[in-house]
């Protein structure tokens, strides 16, 4: 299924912007009176016909919207420290996508060696990702801020489930396993928010921090995972676990 991607919607009629527009008619070849779908990356998918049509603009005239599609039962952010190798960060945001999450923010942790990144290539990963997983709502990337910053984001949102995934025990609280912490999950939890740290794990001060600011602490299994992998997995537990609550 061929999917294109428009912001530009108003009334019946969308327009394609010059690349998704290229793509559609100099790559795949549609001309006008063709049928194509378009997501408008906030959910909606349409069933358009194309009306004109050039490489730089294409007007289609809307014949029906899917609310929702391709949706997940949950809502999910992920927190992840970048990775020093950035394609491995980037391999993660696209796995994440293509199997379920609403939004990811980059968090620098007191460890972390990469502490920028560029979050207009992971928008562009994530649109191309959204589209072949077949999906019509693109996961938000957030602005990067500190893992500390993070923790005091959520200290009010009481109505979320929220874990931090760490190699080592607080001892204020134990960890127990990610899918243990999803099966107990209340069901007044709106949100899941996940919170993974860098190559050199969390200081134990930030994890306290979070602990005490209402996160869970949970561990992912007996191997010791990559950042990247440690992100994947989660995402994982969460959507094999969605049919639960």
């Amino acid at each position: 299924m061929e999917l294109f991607y428009s912001e530009n919607i108003n009334g019946g009629f969308l327009r394609l912007g010059e690349e998704e527009s290229r793509h559609c008619i100099k790559v795949l070849r549609h001309r006008d009176g063709d049928e194509i779908s378009v997501i408008d990356g906030k959910g909606s998918l349409f069933r358009c016909r194309i009306v004109s049509c050039s490489a730089r603009e294409t007007e289609a005239e809307i014949l029906g919207v899917t609310e929702r599609w391709g949706a997940h039962s949950y809502r999910l952010e992920m927190a992840v420290c970048p990775t020093k190798n950035i394609d491995r960060y980037e391999w993660f945001v696209e796995k994440a996508c293509e199997i379920g999450v609403d939004s990811i923010v980059p968090v620098i942790g007191e460890h972390s060696e990469r502490k920028d990144l560029r979050t207009d290539r992971l928008r562009k990963i994530l649109l191309s990702a959204t589209k072949q997983s077949l999906k019509a709502e693109i996961p938000r990337v957030g602005d990067t801020m500190a893992v500390r910053e993070y923790i005091r984001s959520l200290a009010d949102q009481e109505d979320r489930l929220k874990l931090i995934a760490c190699c080592f025990e607080d001892g204020s609280r134990p960890r127990i396993s990610i899918t243990e912490a999803l099966r107990e999950r209340p069901c007044g939890c709106h949100g899941i928010s996940v919170l993974i740290g860098p190559e050199g794990d969390f200081s134990r001060e930030e994890a306290a921090l979070a602990i005490g600011s209402g996160f869970i602490p949970v561990h992912l299994g007996p191997s010791r995972l990559r950042t990247e992998t440690a992100a994947l997995a989660a995402v994982f537990a969460v959507y094999s676990m969605s049919g639960l609550k």
